[in-house]
């Protein structure tokens, strides 16, 4: 009887110690997102900032924007100098159709007295003179045409000139209006309604919970089974004392050994190098950044 409790516990134990052994897990680590941390791209006063930790937001969202009323004034300062500038350009029509007039009586001065000279009632010299009359004015309306132009010329530059400044400032405008670049979850915030930014200055960090990544580490020996792309089984504590199970894909191998972390474990735990691989996991909001998590290779 006795050799029989023996027996029976003896078997337990192997059972329990095999199914042990097939649980084990291949690498472990824990879990991360790709995190961005969003700044300030203008100077001032934060006038609202309508975000909370933990908030969905959605790209392209206005969140807040800082104060630009001295942008705003200094916009419509630079739209009055262009309208200004723009409206001191010469109207070359108006201002040769005095001499155009000339132009056009001297010539026709000219033919009657080359219609007289043919009759032999106007002199040669009476000719000559309607002739240079003639070339003289065509001279100055050149001249005039020429001055014209490069006078509105100019001042067409120095309108593009100020259309360039206005670009410049309706662009930092633009940057006053906090907007939200990526889809995710606000994790932390910096900064808060009425204080004082400046360029560069970090107002919050988001993240894309949606998918997440759980960075394991492998040694030298493992590297020949797991490929990219690769489905891996990943686990975590149910809260329960057992495991959640779900699917993961190895989406990057490090090229690179490295010394393992000191907190985390592997199958091989006396390589003194390990490789880092990432594994992207479907999140349906169970897994939280810094969680612990194995994988098991397929």
């Amino acid at each position: 009887m006795k050799s029989s409790i023996i027996m029976i516990f003896s078997l337990a134990l192997f059972f329990v110690s095999c199914k042990n052994k097939n649980n084990q897990s291949d690498a472990s680590g824990t879990f991360e997102a790709t995190e961005t941390i969003v700044s300030a791209e203008a100077n001032g006063k934060i006038l609202e900032l309508n975000l909370e930790e933990s908030q969905l937001l959605q790209q392209g969202q206005q969140v807040g924007h800082i104060d630009s009323v001295q942008l705003h004034l200094t916009r419509l300062q630079l739209m009055q100098n262009r309208k200004a500038i723009l409206s001191g350009r010469p109207d070359v029509t108006t201002q040769i159709e005095s001499l155009q007039k000339e132009l056009e009586n001297a010539m026709s001065d000219k033919k009657r007295i080359e219609n007289l000279v043919k009759g032999q009632v106007a002199s040669q010299k009476q000719l000559d003179d309607a002739s240079t009359r003639v070339s003289v004015l065509q001279s100055k309306i050149d001249a005039q045409k020429s001055i014209l132009n490069t006078t509105t010329s100019t001042l067409t530059e120095q309108g593009n000139t100020v259309e360039f400044q206005l670009g410049q400032v309706e662009d930092q405008l633009r940057k006053c209006r906090i907007i939200n670049p990526v889809n995710g979850t606000v994790l932390t915030k910096y900064a808060n309604a009425f204080e004082m930014v400046s360029v560069g200055k970090p107002l919050y960090k988001i993240a894309d919970l949606t998918t997440i990544i759980l960075r394991a580490y492998i040694t030298g020996n493992q590297l020949p089974v797991i490929k990219l792309k690769q489905k891996v089984k990943v686990f975590t504590d149910d809260g329960k004392g057992g495991f959640r199970e779900t699917e993961g894909m190895i989406t990057w191998i490090s090229d690179k050994a490295e010394f393992m972390p000191k907190t985390i474990q592997t199958k091989d735990e006396r390589a003194n190098m390990v490789y880092a691989i990432k594994v992207t996991v479907q999140n349906d909001g169970s897994y939280k950044i810094g969680m612990y998590g194995e994988i098991k290779f397929q």
